[in-house]
C-alpha cells in the first residue's frame, strides 16, 4: 500500500469501485439499485472479486447482515488484504459474532502471504479505530453532493455530522491509551494500513494543538519510511491553514462561489512540486485533478 494510506484507499478503491452501473447508483444514494446492477454483473462473471466485495458492502450499509457476511466472506476467500477490517463500509457488522472470525482469518492470511507482523493484536486494534473514523463517510459523501448541487445541506446531514464528531472524539481517547500502552505505530510493527489510522484520527480532530504535539513524530515516521508522508503533508497544511498562513504542499481544500473544491493558497508555488516530491508525492497538478477535479495553474 504504497507509502501512505491514503495511496492504500486509492489503490483499493480502484481495484473495487470501478465506475460501474452499480457505483453510480451507490454514489446517488440508490443502494437497491446499486445492488440490482452489482447481481446483474455478477450473473455475467460469477468470479469477479468487485462485484462480491461490492454486494457485500452494499448489503452492509443496508444493515442487511445475512448478505452482507455470506457475499463478504466469498469475496474474502482468496484474498489476504488487511483493508476489509478497516473498511467503514462494513461498521455495521463489526458487533456480530462473526466479524471476529473474519478478523482472525485476514490477519492470519495477511502474515503468511504477506509480512508477519511485530504486533498484530495492536494492528487490529488501530485498524477498527480506521474504522470508526471513517463512519458515516458513505451518508456524508452523499450530502456533499446534494450542497453542491442544491446550495444547502439536506436536514439529516446535522445529526449525521454530530454523530461523526463523537466518534471522533471517542477514536482519539482510546489512540492515545494505546500509543501510551504501546508506543507509536509503524509500518513494520503493525503494517501500513494500521500505522496510518492514528493520522487520520489526530487530522480529523477539533483541536489545533493536538495536530501540532504529533506533527514531528508524524514527520519522523514519514521520513523514516515508517508512516505516510501524505499524512503528514495533510496534517502540516492544516495546521498552517487553520493559522492563517499558506500552506506547503497543497492538500488543504475550500470551497469557492461556485460551490467547487479549490485549494488554499500555496507558499511559493513555483516549488511546490519539489517539496512534493522531497516526501514522494505526486505532483500537485496530478493529484488535485484525481482528488476534486481540479486543473491547477500557477498563478
Amino acid at each position: 500500500m504504497k507509502k501512505n494510506l491514503l495511496l492504500v484507499f486509492i489503490l483499493f478503491s480502484l481495484s473495487i469501485f470501478s465506475q460501474s452501473k452499480g457505483d453510480i447508483f451507490r454514489e446517488e444514494g440508490s443502494l437497491e439499485k446499486a445492488i440490482v446492477a452489482y447481481k446483474a454483473d455478477l450473473e455475467k462473471d460469477a468470479e469477479n472479486y468487485n462485484n462480491v466485495y461490492n454486494l457485500a458492502c452494499a448489503y452492509a450499509l443496508m444493515y442487511k447482515k445475512d448478505s452482507a457476511f455470506y457475499y463478504l466472506k466469498k469475496a474474502l476467500n482468496k484474498n489476504s488484504s488487511l483493508w476489509a477490517l478497516a473498511d467503514n463500509d462494513l461498521l455495521s457488522l463489526t458487533k456480530d459474532k462473526r466479524w471476529k472470525i473474519i478478523e482472525q482469518q485476514q490477519l492470519a492470511k495477511y502474515q503468511k502471504e504477506k509480512i508477519k507482523l511485530k504486533s498484530p493484536i495492536y494492528a487490529k486494534q488501530l485498524l477498527q479505530l480506521i474504522m470508526k473514523d471513517q463512519s458515516f463517510d458513505y451518508q456524508l459523501d452523499i450530502a456533499k453532493r446534494y450542497y453542491m448541487k442544491k446550495g444547502k445541506a439536506p436536514h439529516w446531514y446535522y445529526p449525521i455530522a454530530q454523530m461523526k464528531k463523537e466518534i471522533t472524539e471517542g477514536n482519539f481517547a482510546i489512540m492515545e491509551k494505546l500509543i501510551a500502552e504501546k508506543g507509536w505505530p509503524t509500518y513494520t510493527k503493525v503494517g501500513k494500513l494500521a500505522a496510518d489510522g492514528p493520522l487520520l484520527i489526530i487530522n480529523h480532530h477539533k483541536e489545533e494543538a493536538i495536530r501540532i504535539k504529533y506533527l514531528p513524530k508524524i514527520k519522523r515516521a514519514c521520513l523514516k519510511g515508517e508512516g505516510s508522508c501524505i499524512e503528514y503533508a495533510k496534517i502540516q497544511d492544516r495546521i498552517l491553514v487553520n493559522t492563517g498562513k499558506s500552506q506547503l504542499y497543497g492538500m488543504q481544500f475550500r470551497y469557492n462561489n461556485k460551490r467547487e473544491l479549490e485549494p488554499f493558497s500555496i507558499q511559493d508555488p513555483k516549488n511546490v512540486d519539489n517539496r512534493r516530491k522531497e516526501i514522494g508525492l505526486e505532483p500537485l497538478k496530478e493529484y488535485l485533478k484525481r482528488k476534486i477535479n481540479y486543473d491547477w495553474k500557477i498563478n
